[in-house]
């Protein structure tokens, strides 16, 4: 059963967990609408390293995940006016959001009710009760398989490395001289390979929110950035979005 905050035994989480920058963290949506539920859940999933943001019904859910975009929604079945399986069903329909890994929570363990779970596009699913160890290691096995840079100290995407516990960056073995906003940066990218990140995004999430930092001002450490990543023969792996900020080419050659 998921424990009480009173009652429940911390597991020591390495430095990566415990002193991360929460902008960085990996952000865990959850959408419940019993508070003590909700707030437990808070509880154990920020202990666990993640940053959470609340919803209590299927339409804040959706609002928030549109305006957010976060790493991961853990999604209660049973919501009033909209349910989990609904909102399940408008996640996997919009181009926007298909990708978003999904881990549903309900009452229901009949194997019927599994299978409808996983059939409306949730990746997992947990019944109630459950122990937030469980919870914890389907999280992880979650992204690991869908968001693999959210799921290990060392991000790999084709011939880029970043090894968080070093604080080092390598591409094709070429160690990279990277300031620390560059390096913020690349980070944010590879943990978001392939999307679209407006300049008020990546502010957001490499300068913080309550800092007064002009959109031109990543323009400077894009180009930076761009310097220190493509060497001689190497394509430029970051591009330009017009009107709409920049991406990590998927690509990799």
């Amino acid at each position: 059963m998921l424990h009480s905050m009173a009652d429940r035994t911390r597991t020591p989480h390495s430095a990566r967990d415990t002193d991360r920058d929460p902008a960085s963290r990996p952000t865990v949506l959850v959408v419940e609408d019993e508070p003590a539920l909700l707030a437990l859940l808070r509880y154990n999933l920020e202990s666990e390293g993640y940053r959470v943001l609340e919803a209590k019904n299927g339409e804040e859910g959706l609002t928030l995940i549109r305006e957010t975009k976060p790493d991961l929604v853990l999604l209660d079945w049973m919501l009033p006016e909209l349910s989990g399986l609904e909102i399940c069903r408008q996640i996997r329909r919009d181009p926007k959001t298909r990708n978003l890994p999904i881990v549903m929570l309900t009452a229901r363990g009949e194997e019927s009710d599994r299978v409808r779970g996983l059939d409306s596009g949730a990746d997992d699913y947990i019944a109630k009760p459950f122990s937030p160890g469980e919870l914890a290691a389907r999280i992880r096995a979650v992204l690991r398989r869908i968001r693999p840079a959210l799921a290990g100290e060392t991000l790999i995407w084709g011939d880029l490395a970043m090894d968080l516990a070093a604080h080092r960056a390598t591409r094709g073995g070429r160690e990279l001289r990277l300031g620390p906003t560059e390096f913020r940066l690349l980070r944010h990218f590879l943990e978001h390979p392939g999307r679209v990140l407006s300049r008020d995004q990546l502010l957001d999430a490499v300068w913080g929110r309550d800092v007064e930092v002009e959109q031109r001002t990543v323009d400077v450490h894009i180009r930076r950035l761009r310097k220190a990543l493509n060497g001689t023969a190497e394509h430029d792996i970051i591009r330009t979005v017009r009107s709409a900020g920049y991406s990590l080419e998927m690509r990799a050659e």
